[in-house]
């Protein structure tokens, strides 16, 4: 009987420790998941540029039928001011997104642009190789970073999504 209680409080402890591991898939270096603590699934992918000093690039992609949102990462951005909304042209390899888009500063090396749902953003995105922050006044900011393998990703997440728990 002492074993039986012994491993039914074993287990209940091993269920409630720490939080529940996340959903997660990989498509090429995208890492597409459901992290516990976030409502939608992300679609992130992070490399080295060895042309750029090996500096960092990092974009999380993610999305609701409310809205598209986009991170950016780059360790040669030295933002000041976190909370400063900056303007700046959204391109792919082939096409225009947004002119004059809206990113929030978030800390030193992040912007953060959040945008309405738009099915042809995400169609643009899908077909991308790069995508291109081109900000306004400021070229040494403005960024190319690689998306290889977009459109995987972004059926991946939209999977995700509509199976997320």
């Amino acid at each position: 009987m002492k074993q039986i209680f012994l491993a039914a409080a074993l287990l209940a402890g091993a269920l409630s420790v720490g939080p529940a591991a996340a959903q997660q898939s990989k498509v090429g270096d995208w890492t597409i998941e459901k992290r516990t603590q976030d409502t939608h699934c992300n679609a992130s992918r992070g490399y080295k540029d060895k042309d750029d000093e090996n500096r960092d690039y990092v974009i999380v992609i993610t999305y609701s039928d409310k809205a598209i949102v986009i991170v950016m990462i780059y360790d040669g951005w030295e933002w000041d001011k976190v909370g400063e909304i900056l303007k700046a042209d959204v391109a792919t390899d082939d096409a225009d997104i947004m002119k004059k888009a809206k990113w929030e500063v978030m800390d030193k090396t992040t912007v953060r642009g959040i945008f309405e749902y738009d099915q042809s953003i995400m169609e643009r995105l899908s077909k991308a190789k790069r995508l291109t922050l081109d900000f306004e006044d400021d070229d040494d900011d403005s960024i190319e970073m690689q998306v290889p393998r977009a459109g995987e990703a972004l059926a991946a997440l939209k999977f995700c999504e509509e199976n997320r728990k």
